[in-house]
């Protein structure tokens, strides 16, 4: 009788030796692990505010799943660091497919009973769903780049003036509530949030 081996879990908990931020000197590691957490928790925080206070209705759980799974397939195809990743259109249309084989490849370590729900986490059809993880991923990318600046790290300059520029042009209520109500507290140290 064949062993059935469902190594889904078992790859996912290997998030954690996927480094982030590959071209730049980082004051600290960053992996998607790490990353993929603050995303979720960010994504999560956005949809409560689109829903408290932007007349919103999305699934803040289905949300926070989203985002908690959204570099999931960077544990087969590594993180590939931004200015390659969107050089051309080209090569990100190459990336998306090489990504979307990743996730097909993990759906498949999975019974099929449970592949639906984690296809569902995994690629979020509800385009609602993906605009508050893309907004929540742009700005985790942005608070890693305040903490570096914060620890005298200037090669995150450009990168964190990138990153709110991009922030700013999504125009989502709930991520303009966020910059402006928790954002400044990134810039302060530990003694100064007391």
């Amino acid at each position: 009788m064949k062993e059935n081996h469902n190594h889904f879990f078992a790859y996912i908990s290997r998030m954690r030796f996927i480094n982030r931020w590959a071209l730049m000197r980082n004051s600290y590691t960053e992996n998607i692990q790490e990353h993929s957490h603050m995303t979720a928790v960010l994504a999560h925080a956005l949809a409560v505010i689109r829903n408290q206070f932007f007349d919103g209705c999305v699934d803040e759980g289905q949300v926070a799943v989203a985002a908690l799974y959204h570099d999931a397939g960077e544990i087969l195809t590594g993180d590939m660091p931004t200015p390659i990743k969107y050089y051309n259109p080209a090569i990100r249309e190459a990336y998306r497919q090489v990504e979307q084989v990743a996730v097909d490849k993990l759906l498949g370590m999975l019974p099929d009973e449970l592949r639906p729900t984690y296809s569902a986490a995994l690629s979020p059809a509800a385009s609602e769903i993906q605009q508050l993880v893309k907004a929540a991923d742009k700005l985790s990318a942005h608070i890693k780049c305040l903490e570096e600046l914060k620890a005298g790290n200037t090669e995150f300059r450009q990168a964190a003036e990138q990153t709110r520029y991009a922030l700013e042009d999504m125009e989502l209520p709930e991520v303009d509530y966020y910059m402006e109500h928790f954002l400044p507290s990134f810039k302060l140290t530990l003694d100064e949030l007391e």
